[in-house]
């Protein structure tokens, strides 16, 4: 059969990392202690003049074709999940197609679902592989989220950061028990748009709204959402959360990746946390926190890994991979 295979992931976060403590010198009303507390979160990168969605972006997607052993011009499809694009128009995916070198003429474009974001373009780019639409893709997380915030409202302010994720899929032929994205499903829910959005604008060079956010709201539905649609794909996948190596999920709070571990009786040991180093990075931080377990050693060829995220809109997924 033929599946998408993972072949490389790559990261890129901006250099200056701002603490709980400098947000507080800072002016905001807050202080460590509370937000660690409630969030898990102790710092978040955030970007610089010169930094964006899209120099983050080409900067993951070229240590993920490193990683993969790849050059540039044989990606011939790109899929960049962002809220925050550096334009309204064209689609940064087809500015990061030309800042790596990948081979013109190929497809490129953004997909919007916020934090879900990630697990859309990489359905999406799953589904064009297994078609033949493509033979190899760059599926890419970034946001610049730093420029949508409100940084006298503590309650949003805090839980986000900046940065990029990539990771380097190919059709290829293999067995039944063989590498590749195994299952996903995606969802949505737009009665609950007011509960996590922006309040007018669009894109980071130009006046934009701000975030807006109803944490206890989401919180509940993220819960409940996240768990029936890992359920969910675990049954479309034919196998029990006892048998995952790994799950990768959504950094937005320490809280709901705890919640969502024991509603499915796994032990948190599985569960890749980077949210306190990273804080919420939107659509980048499913890719992200994989090329960190990826890099340190602990997911490896072969293990049985599950992504999920829920974001605004409401949206949600989840996807099952072999390594």
């Amino acid at each position: 059969m033929i599946r998408s295979v993972i072949k490389g992931t790559g990261s890129a976060l901006p250099a200056q990392i701002v603490s709980n403590d400098e947000l507080a010198r800072r002016g905001v009303d807050t202080s460590d202690s509370w937000i660690v507390e409630r969030t898990g979160i102790r710092q978040r990168h955030i970007a610089q003049p010169g930094e964006s969605t899209g120099t983050l972006a080409a900067q993951a997607s070229r240590k993920a074709l490193e990683a993969a052993g790849l050059a540039a011009r044989e990606i011939d499809l790109i899929v960049l999940a962002t809220a925050t694009p550096d334009n309204t128009f064209p689609a940064t995916a087809t500015q990061v197609q030309s800042l790596i070198g990948a081979r013109p003429g190929g497809v490129a474009f953004d997909v919007a679902a916020v934090c879900s974001g990630f697990l859309y373009a990489l359905a999406t780019a799953d589904s064009l592989l297994r078609t033949g639409m493509g033979t190899k893709a760059l599926v890419i997380g970034a946001e610049v989220f730093s420029r949508l915030l409100d940084w006298e409202d503590r309650g949003t302010c805090v839980l986000f950061g900046d940065g990029a994720g990539a990771m380097v899929l190919a059709a290829e032929e293999v067995a039944e028990d063989g590498p590749g994205i195994l299952a996903t499903r995606l969802h949505a829910d737009g009665a609950h748009g007011e509960m996590l959005y922006v309040d007018g604008g669009a894109g980071t060079t130009g006046t934009v709204g701000k975030l807006r956010m109803k944490g206890r709201e989401v919180f509940r539905h993220a819960v409940v959402n996240l768990a029936d649609v890992l359920t969910e794909v675990l049954g479309a996948g034919g196998i029990t959360a006892g048998e995952l190596d790994w799950v990768v999920p959504h950094q937005a709070n320490a809280r709901i990746l705890d919640a969502t571990a024991r509603k499915l009786g796994l032990p948190m040991e599985r569960m890749i946390v980077t949210v306190d180093r990273h804080a919420n990075t939107s659509a980048a931080s499913v890719p992200l926190a994989l090329d960190v377990a990826v890099r340190d050693g602990r997911i490896k060829p072969g293990d049985l890994v599950m992504f999920e995220a829920m974001g605004g809109g409401f949206t949600w997924g989840a996807s099952l991979a072999r390594m």
